[in-house]
């Protein structure tokens, strides 16, 4: 399947929620189906639940964002960060609110234009996972 996409960079300044900030860019361009590009900057307090864990980690601090990926839509998100601390040492997972920028975050994101993002229930494990549709005008 050809899908086609358009592209947008954003950049957030100090103290903004990064996943808020994306979600709130989501619904004001009514984007459908986002997928997580690219994304460089820094936090001043993570927020992230790792693997099979019913809730987050919160810290403060300076972190470098080295990787942020995922799916969006104007209604949901399943999105991963990884983050190195001074040291470099790199932890990662699910990305929750609160995650606060320190510097900046300099993302682009692309939005397919022609299917939807969803997510229903799937009966494997219970979670709300990903459907793709055609997108309805």
């Amino acid at each position: 399947m050809h899908s086609t996409s358009k592209v947008y960079v954003l950049r957030l300044k100090p103290h903004e929620d990064l996943k808020k900030a994306i979600m709130t860019f989501a619904r004001e361009n009514n984007i459908k189906a986002g997928i997580i590009l690219t994304c460089v900057g820094s936090l001043e307090q993570f927020n992230i639940r790792y693997a099979n864990q019913p809730n987050g980690s919160k810290s403060n601090g300076h972190f470098e964002i080295v990787s942020l990926v995922g799916t969006f839509s104007d209604s949901s998100s399943h999105i991963h960060i990884s983050i190195s601390d001074k040291t470099g040492k790199t932890l990662g997972g699910h990305l929750l609110d609160e995650n606060l920028i320190y510097t900046t975050a300099e993302i682009a994101v692309a939005e397919i234009t022609d299917v939807s993002f969803s997510r229903e229930t799937d009966s494997t494990y219970g979670y709300k996972e990903l459907v793709i549709s055609p997108k309805k005008d």
